[in-house]
C-alpha cells in the first residue's frame, strides 16, 4: 500500500509557486476541487464555494486568533535571537521555539525591547524551550506591541503591517495560535453571508495552532514520528450542531486540518462528537477511518508534513498525490497564502 513511507510524500515544488504574498480579495483564489467518488479534479475559484455547499450541510470553523508571537531580540552578547511563542504556560511561562537554539541554553535570555525580556528556563522532550517573559507592560500588551507577525520561514521577507490583518481569518477570536489555520484565510465575511443565506449552519471550534505545524516528519516510517500537543475547544452547541447534521443525512465540512484535528479527537464510535476541551496528538494518516468530517477545504501542504498525510488519508494516497501534481502544472500557488483544495 502506497502512502505509508514518509518518502511517499516527497514532490518537487517550483520556488515562484510557494506564494509570498496573499491575493486580493481573499476569495479571489483559486480553489482545486477533488471529487473522491469519480476521482475528477476540476478547477474553479474560491468565490464560487457557495454553488459547492449544499442548504442544510454545516460548516465547521476555527476560530483562533494568531498571537504576534515572533519576539526579535538580542543575546547579552550584542547577536541577535529569535523565540517563537507556541503556547501560554500561565505565569508568565510560554514554551517556545527559539533560535540560535545551541546559544539559548537555561540561563540564557533574550532583550527584546527596553523592559521587555525573555529568560530560558528549560529545554523540553520536543528541544523547545520554556521560556518566562518580563516586562514592563502587561505581557499581552508587550507582545501585540513588539512581537511580529509568525509568518512560516518559507515566506521569504519580512512580515508588514499588511500580514497583521491577512494572516488572520476574518472570523478569528480567542488569541492562543503560533500560525494561521491557513485555509480559513480565504473566506470574507459575504461569503460567510452567502453561506448562512443559502441554508448553511455554521459551528465553531477552537484549536490553537503550535509547534506540531512546524515539525517536519523526519522518520522514515510516520509511525515514529512525535506528534505535538495543541490544545482544541469544542463548545456544547458546536457537537450539538453537527450531531444534528448528521442526523438529518447531511454533510459536515470541516475548514482545514486543524478543524479536522479536533473533530475527530472528540469523535465517538458511532459518529457523534463529544463536547469538551482538552489536548490532542491525533496524528491522522493512512488508513485512518473518518467518523466527523464529511467534506474538507484545505490548502495545499509542504513535502513531507504530517498535514499533506491528513489529507492523504481523507481523499486517497494516489488521488491526493495526483491532484498536487496537476495542482503545480496549473500553476497553483502553495503553503500559507497560496490557493485551496475542496475535497468532496
Amino acid at each position: 500500500m502506497r502512502g505509508l513511507l514518509t518518502s511517499d510524500y516527497d514532490f518537487a515544488l517550483p520556488p515562484e509557486q510557494i506564494a509570498q504574498n496573499p491575493v486580493e480579495p481573499r476569495d479571489a483564489s483559486r480553489l482545486l476541487i477533488v471529487d473522491r467518488a469519480a476521482e475528477r479534479i476540476t478547477h474553479s475559484r474560491f468565490t464560487e464555494l457557495a454553488g459547492l455547499i449544499p442548504p442544510g450541510d454545516a460548516l465547521v470553523l476555527n476560530t483562533t486568533r494568531v498571537v504576534r508571537a515572533r519576539l526579535l531580540g538580542v543575546r547579552d552578547s550584542g547577536a541577535p535571537a529569535e523565540i517563537l511563542l507556541l503556547r501560554e504556560l500561565g505565569e508568565g511561562q510560554y514554551e517556545a521555539m527559539v533560535s540560535p537554539g545551541s546559544k539559548l541554553k537555561p540561563g540564557r535570555a533574550v532583550h527584546i525591547a527596553a523592559g521587555f525580556d525573555a529568560e530560558v528556563l528549560a529545554t523540553t522532550a520536543y528541544r523547545t524551550r520554556i521560556v518566562r517573559l518580563h516586562a514592563d507592560l502587561p505581557l499581552a500588551e508587550a507582545i501585540e506591541r513588539f512581537g511580529h507577525v509568525p509568518l512560516p520561514p518559507y515566506i521569504d521577507r519580512a512580515d508588514t503591517a499588511t500580514d497583521a490583518e491577512r494572516y488572520q481569518t476574518v472570523y478569528a477570536r480567542e488569541r492562543g495560535s503560533a500560525a494561521a489555520p491557513t485555509a480559513g484565510l480565504h473566506f470574507t465575511g459575504a461569503l460567510l453571508s452567502a453561506l448562512a443565506e443559502q441554508g448553511v449552519a455554521r459551528a465553531d471550534i477552537v484549536l490553537h495552532v503550535g509547534s506540531g505545524t512546524f515539525k517536519p516528519v523526519v522518520a522514515a516510517d510516520p509511525a515514529n514520528h512525535a506528534m505535538h500537543e495543541e490544545w482544541f475547544d469544542i463548545p456544547g452547541h458546536t457537537a450539538a450542531a453537527v450531531n444534528a447534521t448528521h442526523a438529518r443525512g447531511a454533510a459536515v465540512w470541516a475548514v482545514g486540518t486543524t478543524v479536522t484535528r479536533a473533530l475527530e479527537s472528540a469523535a465517538r464510535e458511532d459518529r457523534t462528537v463529544a463536547a469538551g476541551a482538552g489536548e490532542t496528538r491525533i496524528f491522522i494518516r493512512p488508513p485512518f477511518t473518518f467518523r466527523v468530517v464529511d467534506h474538507l477545504i484545505t490548502n495545499f501542504h509542504l513535502p513531507r508534513s504530517t498535514l499533506l498525510m491528513l489529507v492523504a488519508a481523507f481523499a486517497g494516497y494516489d488521488l491526493t498525490m495526483r491532484a498536487y501534481r496537476e495542482a503545480i502544472d496549473a500553476g497553483y500557488r502553495f503553503f500559507s497564502y497560496g490557493d485551496a483544495m475542496a475535497i468532496v
